[in-house]
């Protein structure tokens, strides 16, 4: 049997924009997806600390080191620049490792979003 499970998680960090005339998804910095132990085109779920929206979508590589968290599309409605989000992806595995499994949550400065 397989569980879903959380596997990484980006804690609070600072929409720096939102493009409604994308055609979709999250941009990121690509040293946050590195670090978060994500993958370009992953599916995660934005959770919008300022209004309690929740939505889904994939991701997309940003520039290395510019802190970019930009929302794009129709996700640029339900998130808007300076607020405060979670990106948080899942992932479904045996029932027995879900026991020892360790996410990757990483927790970058809420104001830069940054890594320290």
């Amino acid at each position: 049997m397989q569980i879903e499970v959380l596997k990484s998680k980006i804690h609070r960090v600072t929409v720096t924009d939102a493009d409604l005339n994308y055609i979709g998804s999250i941009t990121l910095d690509k040293k946050l997806i590195e670090a978060a132990n994500l993958v370009v085109g992953e599916k995660v779920q934005v959770v919008n600390l300022n209004n309690g929206e929740r939505l889904e979508t994939y991701i997309i590589e940003g520039k290395s080191g510019s802190g970019e968290v930009t929302l794009n599309g129709p996700a640029a409605r339900k998130v808007q620049k300076g607020d405060l989000i979670i990106i948080i992806s899942y992932a479904q595995i045996e029932f027995e490792h879900a026991k020892t499994f360790k996410p990757t949550i990483i927790f970058p400065d809420e104001k830069s979003n940054l890594l320290q």
